[in-house]
């Protein structure tokens, strides 16, 4: 009965494990689609720096406004940079967390499947030993009395 209990709860545990497992995955997979979010960004944001054309064919006044919509656009680019930065050193943690809640998930698994056979082995012990002392009564039963 309390191995009974036992797998009980490692297999509400592992549950919970995979539960958790699954909730990282689904938060990672929400990391991995703003990275890209932001690598698309960048792309424009460089594209529109570089698609501006040449700053010095231009009449000053529109090359002092030129200028200075690159500039921006190149300080909006670096911002980005820095918050991808930053982003993903935040995905690389989230990925150490994954794996080490898969790694917890599969030791109480195997601890669970340890415990299942154990208690196969008990039962099967214990029905062949109830087997036995049947066979050994109707045994005695069936032997003339001396």
């Amino acid at each position: 009965m309390k191995r009974e209990r036992t797998i009980a709860s490692l297999g509400t545990l592992v549950e919970l494990r995979s539960l958790d497992v699954d909730r990282l995955q689904a938060d990672l997979a929400s990391q991995e689609a703003t990275r890209a979010r932001y690598q698309n960004n960048l792309a424009r944001l460089d594209a529109l720096a570089t698609g501006s054309g040449a700053t010095g064919s231009l009449p000053p006044a529109l090359a002092l406004n030129c200028g200075a919509y690159k500039q921006n656009v190149m300080a909006m680019a670096d911002l980005h940079r820095t918050d991808l930065a930053l982003h993903e050193a935040n995905m690389a943690v989230s990925q150490r967390k994954l794996v080490d809640a898969w790694a917890k998930k599969e030791v109480l698994g195997k601890v669970l499947e340890q415990e299942q056979v154990a208690h196969a082995r008990e039962q099967d012990r214990a029905q062949r030993k109830r087997e036995d002392d049947i066979a050994t009564q109707s045994w005695m039963a069936g032997r003339p009395a001396a």
